[in-house]
């Protein structure tokens, strides 16, 4: 189990550095953090260890690969109890071009953020896989007409 960790200012920075630029070598970070690059390195590998660094993805640009639509779309499941809950995750599971859900209060049992190459891909994502599903009651669908702005770097 890993213990409760209180970042220091150091190991903000070095998380803040790596998330503009996982290419960084100790090297480089210790130039940015005023420490030795043996210190970075030792920082860096328990913030991996630990779980806090999770991983390096390459950030890939969603519409030049193809997806030009992105949705938001609104679940109600069919029934509210554990086995059904597990059936609803087990599909999100299976589909790729869910790139998140979550699990809500309010009207709303699940909201997914998908990526569809256009309008008839998002249609067959509803009509074919997702209405069709046993766990699923309702779905409501929001195309995203123009994205302002979207990180995945936390403030720190």
């Amino acid at each position: 189990m890993i213990e409760h960790r209180i970042l220091d200012k150091s190991d903000r920075k070095i998380l803040a550095l790596l998330q503009e630029d996982a290419h960084l070598t100790n090297n480089d970070l210790s130039e940015r953090v005023n420490l030795s690059a043996s210190q970075c390195s030792r920082r860096r590998a328990k913030l991996e260890r630990d779980g806090i660094i999770a991983g390096y993805h390459a950030r890939v640009d969603r519409e030049k690969t193809g997806f030009g639509i992105v949705n938001f779309i609104s679940v109600t499941l069919a029934t509210h109890d554990r086995d059904n809950a597990a059936r609803f995750a087990t599909l999100m599971a299976q589909l790729p071009e869910v790139q998140e859900a979550h699990a809500l209060t309010g009207e709303m049992d699940y909201l997914l953020k998908v990526v569809t190459c256009d309008l008839r891909e998002l249609s067959d994502f509803v009509n074919e896989t997702l209405l069709p599903h046993e766990a699923v009651q309702n779905v409501k669908t929001t195309i995203v007409l123009q994205t302002l702005k979207e990180t995945g770097v936390l403030p720190l």
